[in-house]
């Protein structure tokens, strides 16, 4: 499992003055994690931190050079219990001119730790300001059974090269640079990564063969990409090693998940692990496959003759279509007319269900009347809202916290918060306790806005116990040196 977390450090800024002074600083690092099993040392999680290097204070060192440090602080706990800690300081590389600092600077640490559930917490800073860290926490589970087939955290690389002294970023003979992002702009034509696949010889039998799948797919719909689907035959062993790369220079725009399989001789699945991840590729104009030639007059989609109200179911479907079917609707559906609409309306169905496209049509649209019903607002049909947007695409939660009002939720004592929701949600897609954070900012409207997930692919905001507050008087120095809030307390524990 591989998680990525967000972090924006907004401090006051000022006039550039002088290179030894502390400047303000707007302090950008990005974490990730990746689990993995030795067979001789066990279980433990690999973290990979990068700092943007215009986003920290560089002051002159003993050699003459300007140089930034970071002070980090990792910890591992299971209930109140520290299982493993690390506090050190994060260097980065020695320049002569600041003014021409334009690189990261990528730290790697590795962690034993047992099988089990643990909360990580981070605390980051900037050692050449005056400004406060920051401190974020998460869930996370590492689970590596001997009964069955495992398929190890999945890491993105950025670079790799032969081994010749081995050292931490040193795997099957090969170091290897993390790729420490979700992200991948247009001027990224590879996307490179690593994963290990244990106990196949126990399971299946000693140099018995099965089938390695990976693949990317659409994160909205779980399509595979059909260009972008490669196979491999493994024989079993201790541990299989999975080193592979794709061209995505022809990948347009959108939200994907880089998908592992394992699958035996019968073509049973023995294990999937799959990592999310954004493209960007606005230079490629791609349309969806062509739907002119559609028959629709026998199907249901021929129903729809009111152009307003097919518009609106179209605009509704907006929570679980591609990003490629989305620029379709903004571009597209305004200036369509009646029968392209319906053609598309119809194919958008038919590729979910293509034995019965309107009754899945039908039990969506009932869905639809429900968000419309529970979310709508005055200048907003329910769909359109995040909270209406997040049911529709992950389904119902399981439980929520609502506070109309919490008077004593403030980050200081006497200070309350807008009115907010906490979702939980105890499985979503390939995901476990997630949650989202919906606030209420503009009374009048009653639209609750997401600040906050710790889902893949949402919105993730450190600073969104402090926004619940903000309406209240409180500044910046009060919620960074706060102890949390109430809210705080039920997204880490719903009740």
């Amino acid at each position: 499992m591989k998680k990525f977390i967000f972090f924006l450090f907004l401090f006051a800024s000022f006039s550039f003055l002088n290179i030894s002074e502390v400047n303000a600083k707007k302090l950008q690092a990005f974490l990730t994690y990746s689990s993995f099993y030795s067979p001789q040392q066990g279980s433990y999680l690999e973290t990979y931190l990068s700092v943007y290097g215009k986003s920290v204070n560089f002051v002159k060192n003993q050699n003459g050079k300007y140089q930034a440090t970071i002070q980090v602080t990792l910890i591992f706990k299971q209930s109140e219990t520290i299982k493993d800690f690390k506090k050190y300081d994060l260097l980065s590389q020695e320049v002569d001119d600041t003014n021409k600092v334009n690189f990261n600077f990528v730290d790697q640490q590795r962690f034993a730790l047992a099988d089990g559930k643990y909360t990580m917490e981070l605390l980051i800073g900037d050692k050449n300001s005056t400004q406060p860290g920051f401190k974020v926490k998460d869930e996370i589970t590492i689970e590596y059974p001997k009964t069955q087939v495992n398929i190890s955290g999945i890491e993105l690389v950025e670079s790799f090269k032969k081994s010749i002294t081995p050292s931490i970023v040193t795997k099957s003979g090969y170091d290897l640079i993390p790729y420490v992002s979700d992200f991948y702009p247009e001027n990224v034509d590879k996307l490179t990564f690593y994963t290990e696949i244990y106990n196949t010889a126990s399971i299946l039998g000693k140099e018995d063969a099965f089938l390695v799948s990976y693949f990317i797919e659409s994160f909205e719909s779980l399509k595979p990409i059909t260009s972008l689907i490669k196979k491999k035959r493994e024989n079993t062993k201790e541990v299989n090693v999975l080193f592979g790369e794709f061209d995505i220079s022809k990948l347009p725009s959108g939200n994907y998940n880089l998908v592992i399989e394992a699958r035996d001789k019968t073509n049973k699945v023995l294990s999937v692990n799959k990592i999310f991840f954004q493209r960007s590729k606005p230079s490629i104009q791609f349309e969806i496959k062509d739907i002119s030639a559609l028959a629709v007059e026998e199907t249901f989609a021929a129903k729809y003759t009111d152009k307003m109200i097919l518009e609106d179911h179209i605009r509704s479907l907006y929570p679980i279509s591609t990003e490629i079917e989305r620029m379709f609707v903004n571009d597209k559906v305004k200036k369509a007319d009646i029968q392209l609409m319906q053609q598309y309306f119809f194919n958008f169905w038919l590729q979910r269900n293509s034995a019965d496209p309107e009754s899945a049509w039908l039990a969506y649209k009932k869905e639809v009347e429900v968000v419309n019903s529970k979310f709508s607002t005055k200048v907003k049909k329910g769909y359109d809202t995040d909270r209406g947007r997040v049911y529709l695409e992950y389904g119902p939660p399981n439980e929520i916290v609502d506070k109309s009002f919490d008077a004593s939720s403030g980050l200081n004592e006497g200070w309350g918060t807008v009115p907010y929701q906490i979702w939980h949600y105890y499985k979503l897609k390939n995901q476990s306790n997630r949650k989202f954070v919906f606030a209420n900012t503009d009374l009048a409207l009653s639209d609750y806005q997401l600040f906050h997930s710790n889902a893949i692919g949402e919105v993730n905001d450190p600073d969104w116990e402090f926004k619940l507050s903000r309406g209240n008087g409180m500044n910046d120095s009060d919620s960074r040196n706060s102890r949390g809030t109430r809210a705080g307390e039920y997204f880490r524990n719903p009740r």
